[in-house]
């Protein structure tokens, strides 16, 4: 006997230091979720450890009380579910029977379980939690606040795409001012534009882009959208092929810089003067 709680008790120090070393490292570990197989191991270490003392704990239990049938250690068990269920004997349900009588069939006083109690008030419970947590404090979460929390977080996310670029159309185009921007836009319009726009925007083969006269509308959001979709019929590509849509806002924003630029030789003027209408952020377009 002495030796089964030697054993014990060894089993017992050693779950209690394999669990103290996995509560440090928790303690000192980053909150990003980990799997190290370590930790793994060592949790399983923990839950077999534990298991084998609740064996040895049985094992003396059993054997200091010679209880080879485990009745004492089931009989809280049995206890509870008499508690719970405590229905009186079949043979005493005839002292509990009422007077009254419903052709041949009598009332039999019996209690209610306390399961069902349990059961029946807890409902009550809850639905007094869920209607002051819902309904009354407004912290429930309920649909409405759940689909504005979203949308907000939404509005969000579709702002960081917008001003990362990877959202942009022209809808939600704007026009870029900042040295940068122009000088890249300057740049990519140098490499692809010069032969039918001019070194300058003076145009050759293509429209002059330094006058106030647009073929395809101004502003821009169309200039983003005529360089974008190409305009095939006149030789012009479809450049959103080829340049990301970042690329085609600064360059967009360099052809809008160059209104008013009066360079040498320029093309007579195409199209219609174009006027940005008052709730535009643009400055003119192509």
């Amino acid at each position: 006997m002495t030796t089964n709680r030697k054993s014990l008790s060894l089993i017992l120090f050693l779950c209690l230091t394999v669990f103290s070393n996995i509560f440090a490292q928790t303690q000192t570990a980053p909150a990003e979720p980990s799997t190290d197989l370590s930790q793994i191991m060592e949790t399983m270490v923990v839950v077999t450890l534990v298991f084998a003392a609740v064996i040895m704990w049985l094992i003396i239990v059993y054997s200091e009380k010679n209880d080879n049938s485990g009745s004492m250690f089931l009989s809280p068990l049995i206890k509870f579910k008499n508690y719970m269920i405590s229905a009186a004997p079949i043979e005493k349900e005839s002292e509990m029977l009422l007077d009254h009588d419903y052709d041949g069939i009598k009332e039999l006083d019996n209690k209610i379980p306390p399961w069902f109690s349990v059961l029946f008030y807890g409902t009550i419970l809850f639905g007094i939690i869920y209607m002051l947590n819902f309904h009354v404090f407004g912290d429930g979460h309920v649909g409405a606040d759940e689909y504005r929390a979203e949308m907000r977080q939404a509005d969000l996310e579709h702002e960081i795409l917008v001003k990362s670029g990877a959202l942009l159309d022209e809808n939600t185009i704007t026009r870029l001012t900042d040295v940068g921007s122009i000088s890249e836009g300057k740049e990519i319009f140098n490499k692809n534009c010069v032969s039918c726009h001019g070194q300058h925007g003076e145009g050759l083969v293509g429209p002059n882009l330094t006058d106030v006269y647009w073929i395809h509308g101004g502003g821009i959001k169309n200039i983003f959208k005529t360089i974008s979709n190409g305009v095939l019929q006149k030789g012009m590509p479809i450049w959103k092929n080829q340049l990301a849509p970042k690329q085609i806002q600064e360059v967009a924003s360099f052809v809008m810089s160059l209104e008013g630029t009066n360079p040498p030789n320029p093309k007579a003027p195409q199209g219609t003067i174009y006027t940005e209408p008052a709730d535009s952020t643009a400055k003119k377009g192509s």
